[in-house]
């Protein structure tokens, strides 16, 4: 089992606060569109789908995903596009109007805390349309390391011709006005044909309801993990886009279809923790609520970072981790990498603990009442349980 230990300045460096975020204003094609102007776009972890040089990315290892947000005031919209990979949207703040199809012709609202998984290979734009008058900010889980990009609207690069922008056919931002020099046709992306747009899937709005989960239709799970029997303990999981880590033979996401990585809800009331474990996948949190102290490494060589509401923690594969929600209930989401089931392998002294409570993991990896289980699936389970 990889065994990954941090020191307390890797540990801060995977730490993205909301004072560490680094804006770009120019980082699409429609940057300079009356009604687009305003929007400032983030890169936390990997490129994401930029098309401008100049955004700055607070974390480019590679993780098999990319994670970015989109900060609008009320009433800036970002413009019809496509992507090529899983896009998803995790709503922290204000009332968001999405709109796909061929020209934009559905259209929902949903308000923070929700998430949306639009599908690959259709037009999809959004605004924001929250009641106050302030700026909305909107998360984004991008799939794979390389996005290739994406393709906007024909209607999109037509208007942005007016303000001297172009695509070259790297997709990268043309600005005839910043000094760029127009190359040649042949250099240009040119815009998606009608025959190809008209051969799109069309997407309902009753089936795009369907990849939505809004904050009332979480059903959380408070036995998803095996340390949530302990005393000072109690993780709870709400699964959203696949199977994730959860421990909860009955617990099931709504969204299931492959994206490369899951995405599910944690929260721990004030307090309390989610005790010493290690993932041999990726993962990446986002504090949606409260405030979340991890503490990396195992006894003795332990680090600890604290991360405000709006943060992001990049945390290694094969690293030790637990988690305390300080001020209040902390509700955070964890991205992981991979459409798989994740194993998640527990401190020694946390399946001892579990035990003297009659709680371990079954041969499957789910939590189950260890008095019901023969020796031998006892003993299968806690070979699930833990590695050193």
């Amino acid at each position: 089992m990889q065994n990954v230990t941090l020191t307390q300045q890797e540990a801060h460096r995977r730490l993205v606060r909301p004072e560490d975020r680094v804006s770009c204003s120019v980082a699409f094609i429609d940057c300079k569109l009356p009604g687009s102007h305003l929007k400032q776009n983030y890169s936390f972890i990997g490129p994401g789908v930029t098309q401008s040089a100049s955004q700055v990315v607070n974390i480019p290892e590679p993780h098999g995903f990319n994670i970015g947000a989109a900060a609008m005031p009320k009433g800036v919209t970002n413009n019809l596009h496509l992507h090529f990979t899983a896009e998803v949207f995790l709503i922290h703040e204000g009332s968001w109007r999405f709109r796909w199809g061929a020209n934009g012709e559905h259209e929902a609202e949903f308000s923070a805390p929700a998430i949306l998984s639009i599908p690959t290979w259709i037009f999809r734009g959004f605004t924001n349309v929250s009641p106050q008058d302030t700026s909305g900010m909107v998360f984004t889980v991008l799939g794979g390391n390389n996005t290739g990009g994406i393709i906007w609207h024909p209607s999109i690069l037509e208007a942005a011709r007016e303000y001297g922008l172009y695509l070259s056919r790297d997709n990268m931002l043309i600005d005839l006005e910043a000094g760029d020099v127009l190359p040649d046709k042949a250099d240009l992306l040119q815009p998606l044909g009608a025959e190809h747009i008209a051969a799109l899937r069309d997407y309902s709005i009753e089936e795009m309801s369907q990849r939505a989960v809004t904050g009332e239709q979480r059903k959380w799970s408070e036995n998803a993990l095996l340390d949530s029997i302990l005393p000072g303990h109690g993780g709870e999981l709400a699964p959203v886009i696949g199977y994730g880590m959860s421990q909860d033979r009955n617990s099931a996401p709504p969204i299931h279809n492959p994206h490369g990585f899951t995405v599910e809800w944690l929260r721990i009331q004030d307090q309390h923790r989610v005790g010493l474990h290690c993932c041999q996948d990726i993962q990446v949190l986002m504090v949606f609520k409260g405030t979340l102290e991890v503490t990396f490494n195992r006894r003795g060589e332990e680090v600890t970072i604290m991360a405000e509401e709006g943060s992001v923690i990049s945390v290694p594969a094969g690293s030790w981790r637990q988690y305390r929600a300080l001020d209040g209930v902390m509700e955070a989401t964890l991205t992981t990498q991979g459409d798989q089931r994740k194993r998640v392998i527990w401190d020694q002294e946390i399946i001892k603990q579990a035990l003297e409570m009659d709680c371990c993991l079954d041969p499957d990896g789910y939590v189950a009442k260890a008095s019901l289980l023969p020796a031998t699936a006892r003993r299968a389970g806690e070979k699930i349980a833990y590695a050193d």
